[in-house]
């Protein structure tokens, strides 16, 4: 039998957001949603795409030499690069030595994805880290995600996978086993507005999320925040009484919006069109939207919160 295939974009090492503890973040392309202020647009789409930063080039037109497309050139010593020609068979990425060209999207297998995982096993065993799973969507590669996460319990390795909630309830049965906590996305509670701001409706990532809490399952929900989007009080108000029907939820964290997606709009020639601009929060905003939830009976674990430490120290104790 075929070893089965990932298509990952990246691999983060030492990331301290994603869990409990010190984890490697495995990020895996392809995405049901197409929410307007995605933060990573290169995850959504399955196939590979080429990264161009031109001020990295060094114009050094090596690139342009076995480009089998003629998708680079050199025009008055100025590299060009025509994404309609380009078909991000990464020939071109072997030959920038300066990084200007790279490819996201590579397919791995579990032995390989795990010996990177791996390397950083000292890290996990002092922080309770481990490995966790985002995207994209990563039940959207279901058998290769329970293939990994397999091997990872097999190890005794803590596991979290970050979820948008739209898939089958029958894809998170099947992982219950193998997951230690799941970074729940919650992104709008008005199902109108949620497929504006989304394209899909909620309807079944809110099915997903009590069917799991239902099945006993460590979730921790994630709250996206977007300025002028779904930082409204009405919102906050749904997502204070939902978490309250679910008392075995492990807590709540507040996402703020962030502008790292347009360089990388711009790096990978993706349309901005349908996407949104937002402003940037700052803490004494975040501050705010923790202390309206807490009003509306919620505890907020978040590291921009210092008063919060000890609820994380406990998180992080519960989930090793």
């Amino acid at each position: 039998m075929a070893e089965i295939l990932g298509n990952i974009f990246e691999i983060q090492r030492f990331s301290i957001h994603d869990g409990p503890g010190i984890r490697t973040t495995v990020f895996l392309k392809g995405c049901p949603l197409r929410c307007l202020w995605c933060h990573n647009p290169e995850g959504i789409t399955p196939s590979a795409l080429l990264s161009f930063i031109p001020a990295k080039c060094i114009a050094c037109g090596f690139c342009v030499r076995v480009c089998p497309k003629g998708a680079q050139t050199m025009v008055e010593g100025r590299h060009l690069l025509d994404r309609a020609k380009c078909q991000a068979c990464g020939k071109c990425t072997a030959e920038c030595y300066s990084g200007a060209l790279e490819i996201s999207g590579q397919w791995l297998t579990v032995i390989e994805v795990m010996a990177k995982v791996r390397r950083d096993l000292p890290f996990y065993e002092t922080s309770g880290g481990g490995m966790t799973l985002s995207g994209g969507e990563p039940l959207m590669q279901f058998n290769f995600i329970e293939a990994l996460l397999t091997a990872a319990k097999s190890e005794g390795l803590n596991s979290c996978i970050e979820t948008s909630g739209f898939a089958a309830f029958e894809y998170y049965e099947r992982l219950l086993t193998r997951v230690d906590l799941f970074l729940y996305d919650i992104k709008e509670t008005d199902t109108a507005r949620h497929i504006e701001y989304t394209g899909v409706s909620n309807e079944i990532i809110l099915q997903n999320l009590r069917l799991l809490h239902a099945s006993g399952a460590c979730i921790l929900l994630r709250l996206p925040i977007i300025p002028g989007y779904n930082d409204r009080d009405d919102h906050f108000a749904k997502i204070a009484e939902l978490a309250r029907s679910m008392p075995g939820l492990v807590g709540v964290e507040i996402m703020p919006y962030h502008h790292l997606a347009q360089s990388k709009i711009d790096r990978f020639g993706l349309l901005h069109e349908g996407r949104e601009q937002s402003s940037v929060p700052d803490a004494q905003m975040v501050r705010a939207w923790i202390d309206r939830f807490g009003e509306l009976g919620l505890e907020v674990i978040n590291k921009i919160a210092p008063s919060l430490a000890p609820i994380e120290t406990k998180l992080n104790n519960l989930l090793r």
